[in-house]
């Protein structure tokens, strides 16, 4: 349809052209005035309108992927936790789910996680997976605030269950139930737009994630006004404007430690891959 579109949009724009040509012929050569003796230089044709941009970059359709595990329809979005929640705890575990996953709403849930992670804020309660246990902790060195490395561990058994997660299988179960994904992507507030597309970017866009070179230094974030901080353990930000600026999905795996940010960062390599049947540019 969009090849289409631009040669409609081609044809529209060399008419014009040839228009405009020839109504400055027209001009020129008039009734009372006299022939040139030599006929004027042809405006050269326009360029050709370029091509758009396809409406979906990574149609999910396209993909050959192995048979997702225990098979079967598809269920109504609204009545779709059911089958998420069996298909997964026979896939993954009981363990794993429960420890790993929030399955409420997952598909929704996952969708607006997606999107978040590439925007400036992802809140917690639309994620779909558990909050890590424990708090994270800081150390005062001279004048500065630093994240202590024991934080990194306590994401050590969330990054393995990732990885023992088979890449391939997820996205064979990933595009079955792509409907559902794109249903919720829609009732998001994206009429027209395609999930899957959206993922890949969020997916280039987590692994794109600078590593720090050192120990992240941070800050509380400022509250004014007379109502007391109970969880102070929750405001801190990087100190640094420009780490802080990142999109959200960013900044969760800086928080991670270095070592697990770059096992996740392969881990996503390797989906993205199964995604697109291609890695991402560097």
């Amino acid at each position: 349809m969009y090849k289409t579109v631009a040669a409609i949009i081609a044809v529209l724009v060399l008419a014009i052209g040839a228009g405009l040509y020839l109504w400055q012929q027209r001009k020129a050569v008039s009734p009372e005035s006299v022939p040139p003796i030599a006929a004027p230089a042809a405006t050269p044709p326009p360029a050709p309108a370029p091509e758009p941009e396809p409406a979906i970059k990574h149609p999910i359709d396209s993909l050959a992927v192995a048979e997702p595990p225990n098979k079967q329809s598809l269920p109504n979005l609204d009545r779709s936790d059911a089958t998420v929640r069996a298909t997964l705890t026979d896939w993954l575990g009981r363990k794993s789910v429960q420890s790993f996953l929030q399955l409420d709403d997952f598909v929704r849930h996952a969708v607006a996680t997606v999107d978040n992670l590439g925007r400036s804020h992802a809140a917690p309660r639309l994620w779909p997976a558990n909050p890590t246990p424990g708090r994270y902790t800081v150390a005062i060195v001279g004048d500065g605030t630093f994240a202590t490395p024991g934080n990194a561990e306590r994401y050590a058994p969330f990054v393995t269950f990732v990885e023992e997660v088979d890449s391939r299988r997820a996205v064979a179960l990933y595009t079955q139930w792509y409907p559902l994904f794109q249903q919720a992507y829609e009732e998001l507030g994206y009429p027209g737009k395609y999930f899957n597309d959206r993922l890949v970017e969020v997916v280039d866009l987590l692994i794109s994630t600078p590593v720090p070179e050192g120990p992240l230094e941070l800050k509380l974030t400022e509250v004014k006004g007379p109502i007391p901080v109970l969880r102070p353990w929750l405001r801190y930000e990087f100190a640094d404007p420009k780490l802080e600026s990142l999109p959200a999905g960013q900044k969760i795996l800086l928080r991670m430690g270095p070592a697990h940010q770059k096992r996740l960062q392969a881990k996503l390599t390797e989906v993205r891959r199964h995604l697109t049947a291609q890695a991402p540019s560097r």
